[in-house]
């Protein structure tokens, strides 16, 4: 007997799918790609801001007052090139520069050779504490200036019994004015630069010695090469991009020294101790200057490049 056809309903009809309409890609919508790249220069944006803000801005405010006259109160009048033709006619300003090399030869020289002594010495198995020696070191660079000027306006006293003074008695020589004399001031100064950039020198040296391979050293050993031809052939080639390093870095500090003149000499701006960074404090602050300083500031620019560019071409030569 033949089945009965079922009708379908009209209400179970399968009606054609109506596509669903397309979203509207918001323009703030990115791959997850783009996201890490946005999340990576927001968290370092807070340095760049602040750069940009303190550094970048004062550098090129700089560079606009060169060519102003402005006292830093009334309005600016543009003198073109004046203030540098002031500058480089002051017989004071070259007194500075020329201060400003010898305290720097003085006091950045021997630091760099020593520097390299003493961390030479603190990577050798036959130094004990060796923690202790690197804390002693590395120790006045973090010593309070305040504490490093009244520590050396003791020993560098103009009376007799300033300690450096009672030295020299001692030995048979005269005191010495080290607040007023040529070459007082400038020893002074040199001494107090000397005593608080060295450990900083040598912790960067030692750093660079403890990543050269013992390996090498071993072998020479072995080979029948002296300490002094191990030091020549494989410690100083080795340790060259320290070298540049610390010769660039020195030869900038060396430059912008400020600080040790104005706490040894204070705010007398004294002719045999001033530097360049002085003499551009002087103008701004005192003479109320603030385009010739400005100028001094582009000036100095212009030979710390050069004298860095100098320093670094010969540095690249040890070890050739």
């Amino acid at each position: 007997m033949a089945q009965p056809q079922i009708q379908p309903d009209a209400d179970t009809k399968h009606e054609p799918v109506k596509p669903s309409p397309k979203k509207k890609r918001s323009p703030f919508h990115f791959s997850e790609k783009t996201k890490d790249a946005i999340s990576g220069y927001l968290y370092i944006s807070p340095f760049y801001i602040l750069f940009a803000i303190f550094g970048l801005f004062p550098m090129l405010f700089s560079f606009y007052l060169g060519f102003q006259k402005w006292n830093g109160l009334g309005e600016m009048e543009y003198v073109g090139l004046q203030n540098f033709k002031f500058v480089l006619a002051d017989p004071i300003f070259w007194k500075s520069l020329l201060n400003t090399v010898v305290i720097g030869v003085i006091g950045t020289l021997p630091q760099l050779l020593i520097g390299i002594i003493l961390a030479y010495a603190l990577n050798s198995a036959l130094i004990r504490f060796k923690s202790v020696f690197r804390v002693s070191i590395f120790m006045p660079y973090v010593t309070s200036t305040v504490a490093v000027a009244i520590v050396f306006g003791v020993m560098f006293n103009n009376q007799d019994f300033g300690l450096m003074n009672v030295v020299f008695n001692w030995l048979g020589f005269d005191s010495v004015n080290w607040g007023t004399s040529e070459w007082g001031v400038k020893l002074a100064i040199s001494t107090m630069v000397f005593w608080r950039w060295v450990g900083y020198n040598t912790i960067i040296y030692l750093a660079g010695l403890q990543g050269i391979p013992n390996d090498l050293y071993e072998a020479a050993k072995i080979d029948g090469a002296s300490i002094r031809q191990q030091i020549q052939y494989i410690t100083i080639p080795m340790l060259k991009p320290i070298i540049i390093l610390t010769v660039f870095l020195s030869t900038i500090g060396a430059m912008q020294l400020f600080t040790e003149p104005l706490v040894f000499l204070g705010r007398s701006f004294r002719e045999e101790g001033i530097t360049v960074v002085l003499y551009l404090y002087r103008e701004a602050f005192s003479n109320m200057a603030f385009g010739t300083a400005s100028a001094t500031a582009i000036i100095l620019f212009v030979i710390i490049i050069v004298l860095s560019s100098i320093n670094v071409f010969f540095t690249n030569r040890i070890g050739k």
